[in-house]
């Protein structure tokens, strides 16, 4: 059996940011059924100190602290990185007239005490990954839970997707990476997918998949959402180069009792781009995103409604949608085989409608506009299943109404793969 790589994350990670991403044990009998298992645990120490929340500011606040109204905000934690820890089991059934069929479980728990309580131990487990797939010369077929399309490269090809990145307000959940940094998080969720066959390095996905929320006046979700993408990867001599579009489509209908737009429809589209390449121990990569109705953390935030913003961040309180966007910038260096240098800058936008304007006028408060973060690494392998990491993240948010926060952070950890 070809082994089973980390997840449908790192399965996806065609730049080599791992090297030991492969099934430990592989356990298979003579009627042709086969059972591997791989996973991750990884653990980090991380401490932020964050300047005081600033006034007149609504919508999620992801730098937001709980301390005094004009204090700094610090905090020493010990959890998971960006990642949770992951153990996962993966099923090979025999193939069949050309059809390679396996089913995948991942579990990802978390290992912090929840609300900083000493006997608050609940393990958070989130049940990310069950699906089946089945491929052929026809192309493949997923059904069932799996990390969605529409920005699933930008967030794979993030160097923090294994280490912590911007550490936000953490409590007893992952660190953020670049997620409302430089991309949307584009979650795991129920889908069908279907992917062509390799066309000399070029592939095409689409996703039919359950749809979200755009706003918290959401009611009726009646149609899927869509999700597409066009990628490419192919090595040419001692180069690695990839490129990729992802694009997201749904609508959602508001509630008839809707103090704005009662019973009209909202809509989240969205696209996505990368371009990446690697050569002599370096790799350089820039991703974006852009589109209306999709947020400022995940993609499509319309459940969560958060510090005075009524519909979310997706939607202002008109029941219009938004415009945002947002890019990433990284850089990495092979120093020798066991250490890695890298540093990155992403942000995340947010573009005011004529009623947030008017708002902001009329009352102070205002909308995020900015959400940036930079990180330094440094990585050693002390073999193939064992890496420790060490970073310093500087991360700002700023709102429409030229109010700040910044936050200065570290990270230190350990990951072990097998």
């Amino acid at each position: 059996m070809k082994k089973a790589r980390i997840g449908a994350l790192i399965a996806l990670l065609s730049l080599g940011t791992v090297g030991a991403s492969q099934a430990a044990f592989t356990v298979g009998g003579e009627n042709g059924w086969q059972l591997s298992t791989d996973g991750i645990v990884d653990i980090f120490a991380t401490y932020y100190s964050t300047s005081p929340n600033p006034k007149g500011k609504v919508g999620i606040d992801l730098l937001g602290t709980s301390s005094p109204a004009g204090q700094y905000g610090q905090r020493f934690g010990v959890g998971v990185g960006l990642l949770p820890s992951v153990v996962a089991f993966n099923v090979k059934a025999p193939t069949t007239n050309g059809i390679e069929s396996t089913v995948r479980i991942g579990i990802y728990p978390s290992v912090q005490n929840q609300n900083d309580t000493r006997f608050n131990t609940g393990p958070n487990i989130d049940f990310r990954e069950i699906f089946y797939t089945a491929k052929g010369a026809y192309g493949e077929l997923l059904a069932g839970r799996a990390l969605n399309l529409y920005q699933g490269k930008n967030i794979l090809t993030d160097m923090t997707l294994l280490t912590a990145g911007t550490v936000g307000g953490r409590g007893n959940t992952v660190t953020l990476g670049h997620i409302g940094y430089g991309y949307l998080y584009t979650g795991f969720g129920p889908q069908f997918r279907y992917t062509t066959p390799d066309f000399g390095g070029a592939k095409f996905a689409i996703e039919v998949a359950e749809p979200y929320a755009i706003s918290t006046e959401t009611t009726k979700t009646s149609s899927p959402r869509v999700e597409a993408e066009l990628s490419y990867a192919k090595v040419f001599g001692g180069v690695s180069a990839q490129a990729w579009l992802s694009g997201i489509y749904q609508t959602a209908t508001r509630s008839d009792n809707a103090a704005a737009r009662p019973g009209k429809d909202n809509e989240s589209i969205g696209g996505a781009y990368g371009i990446s390449t690697g050569f002599s121990g370096v790799n350089l990569l820039f991703s974006g995103y852009g589109g209306k109705g999709l947020g400022v953390l995940s993609t499509q935030d319309g459940g969560i409604g958060q510090l005075g913003e009524d519909e979310g961040t997706a939607v202002d309180a008109g029941g219009k949608e938004r415009l945002h966007w947002g890019f990433l910038a990284q850089a990495t260096y092979q120093l020798t085989p066991s250490f890695k240098i890298g540093a990155n800058y992403g942000q995340s936008r947010l573009e005011e409608t004529d009623r947030d304007k008017a708002e902001r006028a009329a009352a102070g408060f205002a909308q995020i506009k900015k959400q940036e973060s930079g990180v330094l690494s440094l990585t050693y392998n002390l073999n193939k299943f064992t890496q420790f990491i060490g970073e310093y993240i500087y991360a700002q948010n700023t709102w429409h109404n030229g109010e700040n926060q910044h936050s200065n952070q570290f990270a230190l950890g350990t990951m072990f793969y097998w």
